[in-house]
């Protein structure tokens, strides 16, 4: 009798990034549970959530920084360009070409600016100093950077105020041309001013890149996001267009959090 009951085909979806039936085990504590959700291209999505939710759990899975992690385990499926990153023939070196990370903390590198920007293509074989030079100017220019540190590019990246070292990690996340890039509370501890420059950034470098954001406060998801999802204890609770879900949320647990009685 059950072979012969239709089954109700799988919803269709459609993104740059996509999870289906996605779980995260870190050892026996299950971080994230049966995540199904996709990531459009150019645009900006942020994930949020309360302290512990998953957030930064999630945007790892993108890119296989939790392989890093002893015990961590993934179930179910990641996509990029409809290709199962978790695959064992996926090269996770040109993943995370593709997929690149900006942390919490600028994790500038004891070396020039110059430098910081362009050891990511040496790494990948461009050797030729006008096509560092390139490089460098450009990635810069994207992270609305260069016309602060043209003059000094022989200067230790380290010497940067803190709001221009994450600029200097997005650039450098940029110079290897990615196709995503993932932050994780890029403007945690930073000032206003440095906060609002990394925001316009981003802003202007959805136009040519696909961004996911764990980011700082719901109000900064509210100015720079076009998608949103929001996330509680593991569990995906809703996503959709930023306007929907910060003025009609479907879910009442939505509205509780955007609107700060919990989190």
């Amino acid at each position: 009798m059950d072979d012969i009951i239709e089954k109700k085909p799988e919803p269709q979806r459609s993104g740059k990034l996509e999870t289906n039936g996605l779980n995260l085990f870190y050892g026996s504590f299950h971080a994230l549970r049966n995540i199904t959700m996709d990531i459009q291209d150019r645009a900006i999505t942020a994930i949020i959530g309360p302290s512990g939710c998953g957030k930064s759990s999630l945007l790892r899975i993108f890119n296989r920084m939790n392989d890093l992690i002893p015990g961590a385990r993934v179930e179910g499926k990641v996509l990029l360009d409809d290709v199962h990153i978790y695959e064992k023939t996926v090269d996770v070196a040109q993943l995370r070409k593709k997929v690149g990370m900006v942390f919490q903390k600028p994790n500038v590198f004891p070396m020039s600016v110059y430098d910081n920007i362009v050891i990511g293509p040496r790494h990948h074989g461009i050797t030729r100093k006008r096509d560092l030079d390139a490089i460098a100017e450009r990635s810069l220019t994207q992270a609305a950077l260069w016309a602060e540190v043209k003059d000094n590019l022989k200067k230790p990246g380290l010497d940067l105020s803190p709001g221009q070292q994450q600029l200097l990690c997005i650039a450098r996340a940029l110079a290897v041309e990615p196709e995503v890039i993932l932050l994780d509370r890029p403007c945690s501890g930073l000032d206003p001013i440095s906060t609002a420059k990394i925001e316009e950034s981003l802003i202007q470098l959805k136009e040519q890149f696909t961004i996911v954001i764990a980011p700082h406060n719901v109000q900064q998801a509210g100015r720079i996001s076009d998608r949103i999802v929001f996330v509680l204890m593991g569990h995906l609770i809703e996503e959709g267009l930023s306007d929907q879900v910060f003025y009609n949320p479907r879910d009442q647990r939505t509205s509780d959090y955007i609107t700060g009685r919990f989190g």
